[in-house]
This record gives structure tokens, C-alpha cells and sequence, in this order.
């Protein structure tokens, strides 16, 4: 049975509208209509991006069969158009001032000017929209978030479902350029009419990696942590949590939420919002990070199908056993 991998992302979910305006030069690079992309991030055991490993660091296995690597990259800053999903129900009411001011930072870090770098921006609450389509502009997507205020449900799934089904299309992707989704929000949904199950497997016929800028506060927790941690574990992302252990070294803080006595983090000195703010942008910086430095691994599977819906994927690096790997799980080697 012949793996059309290539064709998941542009035959199956993602339906073409038009192409965005100045859309970047058609790419040179060939690939075989079976082969299958894995983009990996492998960091030590301090959270920091090994960049310096070669093809032959690598093993990938198929099913638990050991595959030959077709073509490897550790180019940084690779194209990939990304779309900024962010949580506009009252959920995000807390900190919302300080979540828009760092969704703008990460639209500008992530959309440089740059031809290979494109985003949009899908808004969820009772309902999703589509509120700029793909553009290489950051500041068309920065200026909307601008004039955002939260209120209302949570349609996380919908969407996610949106992300890959309703918005414009740039040449070449998914190879070049790649596609990631960056939800920003807590990870609850309340609204949606997609389930998750749905929007996983959509995800990961698209190609998809989903990476979480979650917005639950120090202290608190939410379902949706586990939500936005099935989606990036399935798809090679992962989740940041900016304001979970902000405060773990200041002592009674819990016991005493106002600060009282605490001079560092005493309400109206200002080192209170400062942490919340400090937190929520070493996320932002991590999350532009890993984009911008993964590898790239394509093999043709040598397996036979039996009919498998879904195939495993693993990637291992044996000569440093301690290192975090990060890739998707998995593909789906024929349309549904």
C-alpha cells in the first residue's frame, strides 16, 4: 500500500481558500510522495535545545522497525506558517492584560517580515473565529489582538478544527513550510461541537504540531491541563506552564496571597505584576525557541501496512540516553 504522506496535510482536512497575498516563492525542495516527515527537539535535562547532532545521532523506527533517514536538517529558523489560537473566555480573565501584551511579543518574534515565516489568528470563546487569515504580516494579527477582550464559553476544539479546515494556504506546506498551532489558554473547552478524539487525529493527518501557553494561575489547576498535553503529546509539541512554581521559593506565600511581608513581592511595589509578567514571557521566548530549532527527518517507510489506520512512530538518540526527545507520535498513511 503506497503511504501518500505527503498529500495529508493538503488532501484531507485542510481545504484550500485562497492563496494568501504575496504568498513566498514556490520551493526547490523534492520529495517522494511516501515518505514521512517527523520535525524532532531534543533538549537536555536543563530544558536547553541540543543543536549540534547530525543525521547519524538519529534512529527512527516504524511499527518498532528500524527505517532508513531519507533527508535530515538542522537549519534554523525553517519556514513553517503558525497559527496563534487564543482562549477569549472569561477563564482568561485573570491575567488577560498580560496574556495580550506576550501573544503580541510572540506574534513578532515568530512573524519577522520574513517571506518563509506566515501566522494567522483564530479566536475561541462560545464560538471560533477566524479573525486574521494567513498573512506574513505581524502587525495585522498583533493589532486585532490588541482590541480583544475575553467573555464567554470556550470552543478550544472547534477551533483547533478551524486551524485546519478554513484558513488560506501557502505553497509548499506542510513540507516547507511546516505548520504549528499555538494555543494560548487554559485548555478547557465548553463550547465546541468537534470532539478532542476528532481534532487529534485531524491534527495529525495535517501534520500539525501543537504547542500550549497555558493560562492557569500559581495554586490553581484546570481538566484542560490535560487537554492541551494530549494534544502536544500526540502531535511533537508540548506545554508551558509561565505561572505554575512562580512563587515555590517565597515562603508563606500561599498561606499569605497578598504578599503581606514580603518585600520582594509586596502588592503596590510592583514586583508582584513583574513575576506574573517575567514568567508568562520566558514561556513566550521558549515556545518561539523550539519552533525555530527542530530537526527535520524524512524516511519511506520499509513496513509492510496490514491495514494499520495509524502507524507509531519513535526517534531515539542512543548516545545521550538522558536527553528529552520531542516528536509526533505517529501518522495516518492513507486519507480516511
Amino acid at each position: 500500500m503506497l503511504f501518500r504522506v505527503l498529500f495529508l496535510g493538503l488532501i484531507t482536512g485542510v481545504a484550500p481558500a485562497q492563496t494568501p497575498t504575496q504568498a513566498p516563492a514556490p520551493s526547490n525542495i523534492k520529495v517522494s510522495v511516501n515518505e514521512v516527515i517527523v520535525p524532532v527537539t531534543v533538549t537536555d535535562d536543563k530544558a536547553r535545545f541540543v543543536s549540534d547532532l547530525d543525521k547519524n545521532d538519529f534512529l527512527i523506527y516504524d511499527e518498532g522497525r528500524k527505517q532508513k533517514i531519507s533527508y535530515f536538517s538542522r537549519e534554523r529558523n525553517q519556514p513553517v506558517v503558525v497559527g496563534f489560537l487564543l482562549d477569549l473566555s472569561n477563564a482568561s480573565r485573570m491575567h488577560w492584560k498580560t496574556y495580550q501584551e506576550a501573544s503580541r511579543e510572540l506574534v513578532w518574534n515568530l512573524l519577522p517580515g520574513d517571506e518563509k515565516f506566515s501566522g494567522y489568528l483564530i479566536g475561541y470563546s462560545t464560538d471560533a473565529e477566524l479573525m486574521v487569515n494567513t498573512t506574513r504580516d505581524s502587525e495585522k494579527i498583533a493589532d486585532r489582538i490588541l482590541k480583544l477582550k475575553p467573555s464567554g464559553g470556550a470552543a478550544l476544539f472547534d477551533a483547533i478544527y478551524m486551524a485546519c479546515t478554513q484558513r488560506s494556504l501557502v505553497k509548499g506546506e506542510p513540507i516547507e513550510p511546516r505548520r504549528v498551532l499555538i494555543v494560548i489558554g487554559d485548555g478547557h473547552d465548553t463550547a465546541s461541537k468537534k470532539g478532542l478524539e476528532e481534532v487529534v487525529e485531524l491534527a495529525q493527518r495535517n501534520l500539525v504540531t501543537i504547542y500550549g501557553v497555558s493560562t492557569v494561575a500559581f495554586g490553581f489547576s484546570s481538566e484542560g491541563e490535560k487537554i492541551l498535553e494530549r494534544l502536544s503529546e500526540e502531535t511533537g509539541g508540548r506545554v508551558l506552564y509561565p505561572l505554575q512554581g512562580l512563587y515555590k521559593d517565597v515562603s508563606g506565600y500561599l498561606s499569605t496571597p497578598s504578599d503581606e511581608g514580603n518585600f520582594a513581592l509586596k502588592v503596590g511595589t510592583g514586583g508582584y505584576a513583574a513575576e506574573i509578567a517575567s514568567g508568562i514571557f520566558r514561556s513566550i521566548a521558549a515556545v518561539a525557541g523550539e519552533i525555530t530549532t527542530q530537526y527535520i527527518i524524512r524516511y519511506i517507510p520499509d513496513v509492510d501496512d496490514h491495514g494499520k489506520v495509524f502507524r507509531n512512530i519513535q526517534v531515539k538518540v542512543p548516545k545521550l540516553p538522558n536527553v528529552k526527545i520531542r516528536a509526533r507520535r505517529g501518522y495516518y498513511p492513507a486519507a480516511p
